[in-house]
């Protein structure tokens, strides 16, 4: 992890209170699937963090929904040209074994995005099966990126595209056909605990990124802790946001 004077290259609206953003580092970047990056908004006195949809060399894309006066203020006054601060790369990622030949990732809401890193990253040599989940129509995007792999269902919950209903369920129409080797997956908690729910007894293995609010990303605030199984706890940030499934209470 470092922190980098990023340059905005693109700031753009892509659907309903959704926003891309693309900056460029002054060198080329190592980011796993998964990894997340905290960027510093003026005026607010602790950064934003946000899963990296994209890493290419020099050139990271991110994507955030508008939720309260810092993202606002993010998509509001970073255009073309301006210079963010970024703690990047953060977080452990996702892992595929080699021996891992099927992929499904099951998403929902803002948990698409650091799926769709896995998707472009696995999709080159592995079979991925996406499941994506949304509230309706215009909440929808990024479907070019989603496509890359064998299958991609969206869902919504008004069915007015696609699947009607939640990916998990969309997901679980079809686990006995495509038989994943392992299931990755990103979303609100509720969604999280249904496909744990939905999976159990089924030998396969699946891991969850998390999502929390976040103080610092390093691990030192502790604002992220999660409660696990075995007692323990964990910092989202610095021990996840990957977790397989059965280590954490959803």
């Amino acid at each position: 992890m470092r922190e980098i004077r990023a340059l905005v290259l693109e700031n753009r609206r892509i659907a309903d209170e959704i926003y891309s953003l693309t900056f460029a580092a002054d060198e080329e970047l190592s980011v796993r699937p998964g990894q997340f990056c905290m960027i510093g908004v003026g005026g607010f006195p602790l950064r934003r963090p946000i899963a990296v949809c994209k890493a290419e060399g020099e050139r990271v894309t991110v994507c955030y929904r508008l939720k309260g006066n810092g993202t606002r203020a993010l998509a509001r006054e970073y255009k073309t040209g301006e210079k963010l601060s970024v703690l990047l790369p953060l977080g452990n990622g996702f892992y595929v074994a080699d021996s891992e030949k099927k992929v499904a990732v099951v998403g929902g809401g803002v948990g698409i995005f650091p799926l769709i890193a896995a998707i472009r990253a696995y999709s080159k040599n592995k079979q991925v099966y996406a499941y994506m989940g949304f509230r309706n129509r215009s909440a929808v995007c990024m479907e070019y990126e989603m496509a890359r792999g064998e299958k991609l269902v969206i869902a919504t919950d008004d069915g007015s595209v696609g699947f009607h209903g939640t990916s998990v369920q969309a997901f679980m129409q079809d686990v006995d056909e495509i038989r994943p080797d392992v299931v990755l997956a990103c979303g609100p908690t509720p969604m999280l605990r249904a496909l744990k729910t939905a999976v159990k007894g089924r030998d396969i293995p699946v891991y969850v990124s998390l999502e929390e609010r976040m103080g610092c990303g390093i691990g030192a605030c502790l604002v992220c802790v999660c409660d696990k199984t075995d007692g323990a706890h964990a910092r989202v940030c610095k021990d996840g946001p990957v977790f397989e499934i059965g280590d954490v209470v959803l």
